[in-house]
C-alpha cells in the first residue's frame, strides 16, 4: 500500500511540474501592467472576424474584434494621446457613407441592425484618442444580407 501511495504521489508531483512548465503568466495573456509606462510599444493591431451568419440571417451585422497593443477606452484628447499603455477606440463606417461613429466600449463585437437584403460593407478603423487612424489598421468587411432575411426592428438585450 505504501508503494502505491508513493507512486501516486510521484505521478501527482510530475503532473504539477509539467502543468506549471506550460502555464502562461498573466503578463503573457493580458499584456504589461497598466502601472508601468511601456517603452517602445509595439504598433497597435486590429483583428476583425467575419460577421456571424446568425446575424446576417436577420439583417444584423455582428462581427467580433480584438486589438493588440492598445486599450480601447472612452478617453479622448491630448493627454490621452500621451498615455501608456496606448489608448484608442474604433471608428465604424457603413457602406462608404460620409459619416461614422466612434465606439469606445470595447464590447468585442460591432453590432449594427436592420440592414436591407443585398451586399454591404462595414469598415472598422483603429484610431488614437484624437481620432487619428493608426497606419494600416483599417479592416473592411464585405457581406451580404440574404433576400430571405427578416429585417424587422431587432431589440437586443444584454
Amino acid at each position: 500500500m505504501t508503494m502505491l501511495i508513493k507512486a501516486l504521489a510521484a505521478v501527482a508531483a510530475g503532473t504539477v511540474l509539467v502543468t506549471s512548465a506550460f502555464a502562461q503568466s498573466a503578463m503573457d495573456i493580458r499584456g504589461p501592467s497598466p502601472y508601468i509606462a511601456i517603452v517602445n510599444e509595439p504598433a497597435p493591431k486590429l483583428i476583425v472576424d467575419p460577421p456571424l451568419p446568425e446575424g446576417l440571417a436577420i439583417g444584423v451585422f455582428w462581427a467580433q474584434y480584438r486589438v493588440e497593443n492598445l486599450h480601447i477606452a472612452p478617453v479622448f484628447g491630448a493627454g490621452a494621446a500621451q498615455a501608456s499603455p496606448r489608448l484608442g477606440h474604433l471608428h465604424v463606417i457603413v457602406d462608404d457613407l460620409p459619416w461614422w461613429w466612434a465606439d469606445a466600449s470595447d464590447t468585442n463585437t460591432v453590432d449594427i441592425a436592420n440592414f436591407p437584403p443585398g451586399p454591404h460593407k462595414v469598415t472598422i478603423v483603429l484610431v488614437d484618442a484624437n481620432h487619428n487612424p493608426f497606419p494600416g489598421q483599417v479592416v473592411t468587411v464585405p457581406f451580404t444580407i440574404p433576400a430571405s432575411a427578416s429585417t424587422q426592428h431587432v431589440h437586443h438585450t444584454n
